[in-house]
C-alpha cells in the first residue's frame, strides 16, 4: 500500500526547515539540498513543494509573519492599554533566541525585496498589518495626539521595532533584551505622556 502523505504538513516542515537554515547558517548556505536534510527528507522531496529557493524564502518570511502574529494574539489576550500595546511590540523585538533566529530570516528577505517588486509588495502587505494594529493599540493606550500624529507615532514604533532586528543582530553587545525593552519603554513614554508608570 502507498504511503499516504500529508502535504500540507510536509510543506510546513519544509518552511519551518528553511527559516531555521537561514536563521543559522545565512541565506546562501539556504540550499535546497540543505533544507531537505534539515527536514528529515531527500533532496527531491522540495521539488513538488517550491520551485526555488526564492520561492522558499517567500513562504518563511510568511512562516515567521504567522508566527509573530500568533504570539501576538496570545500575548495581548485579556490586556488592554500601555500593557497590551508593550506586548504586541515584544513579540516583534528580537528578546529571545528565537526571535533572533525570526528576525535572521526578516533580514534574508529585506535583502531580496529591495530588489524585487514582489518581495517588496509581500512585506508592505504584512507591516500594513502592524501599522493598522498599532494605531488601535496607540489609541487604546491613550494617544491624544491628532490623525496627522498619528502615522508619525506608528512609525516610529514600526522604526523600533523593525530596526531591533538588525541591531539586535549586528551589535547584540549593545542591543540586548534588557536594551531593547527600555528603549521601547522610553519611546512609549514620550508618545504616552499620561501612561507613565
Amino acid at each position: 500500500m502507498p504511503k499516504i502523505v500529508d502535504h500540507d504538513q510536509r510543506r510546513l516542515e519544509l518552511v519551518d526547515a528553511t527559516w531555521r537554515v537561514i536563521a543559522e547558517r545565512g541565506l546562501d548556505a539556504a540550499t535546497m539540498r540543505e533544507i531537505a536534510s534539515a527536514a528529515g527528507f531527500a533532496n527531491g522531496a522540495l521539488k513538488p513543494y517550491f520551485t526555488s529557493k526564492d520561492g522558499l524564502l517567500d513562504f518563511a518570511f510568511e512562516h515567521v509573519f504567522a508566527r509573530t502574529n500568533l504570539r501576538m494574539a496570545a500575548a495581548t489576550a485579556g490586556l488592554s492599554g500601555r500593557a497590551a500595546l508593550r506586548a504586541y511590540c515584544h513579540e516583534i523585538l528580537p528578546l529571545d533566541d528565537d526571535r533572533v533566529a525570526e528576525a535572521r530570516v526578516a533580514i534574508a528577505f529585506w535583502s531580496k525585496a529591495v530588489r524585487d517588486r514582489d518581495k517588496a509588495a509581500l512585506h508592505e502587505r504584512s507591516m500594513d498589518q502592524w501599522r493598522a494594529a498599532l494605531a488601535g493599540l496607540l489609541r487604546e493606550a491613550g494617544f491624544s495626539g491628532g490623525p496627522q500624529d498619528l502615522e508619525p507615532a506608528v512609525g516610529a514604533v514600526m522604526d523600533l521595532v523593525l530596526g531591533a532586528q538588525i541591531t539586535a543582530t549586528l551589535s547584540p553587545a549593545h542591543h540586548g533584551a534588557g536594551q531593547l525593552v527600555a528603549q521601547l519603554d522610553l519611546l512609549l513614554d514620550a508618545l504616552l505622556p499620561e501612561e507613565r508608570s
